[in-house]
Order: C-alpha cells, then sequence, then structure tokens
C-alpha cells in the first residue's frame, strides 16, 4: 500500500520540519528523476514511481543518522501501512541485499540492524526497488547530477565507494536506457529541472 501524491508530499514537508536539510529537495529529485523514467518504461506506474521516490529517505525526518535512517524510515511506513514505501526505504541503499557494501555509519542498535538484515534477506527486488536505487544516484539536492561525480564526491566525504555498487549504478543506467531506448540525462532533464 501507498500514500497519494499529495499524502506523500506533506509527509515530506512534515518531515523537512522536524530535521531540515537537503535531504528534502534530494528526495524531490529522486521523485522527479523515478516519476520521468517510469513514464518512458511503459511498464511502469509513474505516480508510484513518484512516491516511492519521494519517500525513500524519509527516515531521516527523525535526525542525523546514516544506517539509522533506513530503519528509522521502514519502521515509520509500516506503522502508517505503507509497506511498499517501507520497502523502498529498506532498498534503496543496498543493491545485493546485504549491509556489508554500505557508505557510512553503521549507528543503529543490534536489533535495528538485525531488523534490515533479516527484512532485506525476505525481500525479492523489482523494477521499482532497482529505479529507485538509480534515482538516487542520480540526484543531487540541486536537480540532477552526473552519476559518476555523484558518487566521486560520496566517495570523497566518506573516504571510500564499493566497486561493487559503483559498477551495479553504471548497470542500472544502461538497463534503464536500454528500456526507455533514450539516455537517462535527457529524459530526467539534468540541467533544467530544479526541485
Amino acid at each position: 500500500m501507498l500514500p497519494t501524491r499529495e499524502e506523500a508530499e506533506k509527509l515530506l514537508k512534515e518531515a523537512e520540519e522536524c530535521n531540515p536539510g537537503p535531504w528534502g529537495n534530494h528526495s524531490r529529485v529522486v521523485a522527479h528523476c523515478a516519476e520521468k523514467i517510469a513514464g518512458e518504461c511503459g511498464d511502469l506506474d509513474p505516480d508510484k514511481a513518484f512516491v516511492l521516490g519521494l519517500l525513500h529517505d524519509i527516515g531521516r525526518k527523525f535526525g542525523v543518522r546514516h544506517l539509522g535512517h533506513v530503519s528509522d524510515g521502514y519502521s515509520y511506513m509500516m506503522s502508517m501501512g505503507y509497506n511498499e514505501a517501507a520497502r523502498i526505504c529498506l532498498t534503496h541503499s543496498f543493491h545485493h541485499q546485504t549491509t556489508d557494501e554500505y557508505i557510512g555509519k553503521f549507528d543503529v542498535t543490534e536489533e535495528e540492524l538485525s531488523m534490515i538484515q533479516n527484512a532485506l534477506k525476505e525481500v525479492v527486488m523489482d523494477e521499482y526497488d532497482r529505479l529507485i536505487q538509480l534515482c538516487d544516484a542520480l540526484a543531487g539536492a540541486e536537480g540532477v547530477v552526473d552519476m559518476e561525480e555523484r558518487m566521486e564526491d560520496v566517495k570523497r566525504r566518506y573516504g571510500s565507494y564499493p566497486q561493487s555498487k559503483w559498477d551495479g549504478n553504471l548497470k542500472l543506467k544502461a538497463y534503464f536506457e536500454e528500456k526507455m531506448g533514450k539516455g537517462i540525462y535527457v529524459v530526467t532533464e539534468k540541467g533544467s529541472y530544479k526541485p
């Protein structure tokens, strides 16, 4: 189950009031990219993609946390009955369904880590999981960015970027470009879209 587009926008706005920061506009850019790409694919729902993109980082509502934003978002969306949004809160950071390649601090309790790991094992990834992973790598707070530049920026800030995740992002880009028959940056309006 998912909230409506309007409900999702309200949830994001409320979350930003609790923890202001660039993550809110980053989420809007992810939503924009997801909607545009889904619209070009033909077999994905652009509204669903938009809502999932908008809520993928909703766990940031609860403060500045790294891995903690995953468990916070998952638990928050599940508590509201939005299981599809909860799933994206969980899967957007884990291309290979393991916490091994997570970039950032493991600022979670043993219970939270166990919940994340167990939930990841049960998920069967679909096109929406992959779409939001791709869009997360395309979205800055100021607009659509070059994926490799964004990954380099993350690598500079955190000191590393797992090669398997890097390669996974490039594969997702190639996969969706082939599916659309168009370049990702043209479809997502890189250079012109601003949140």
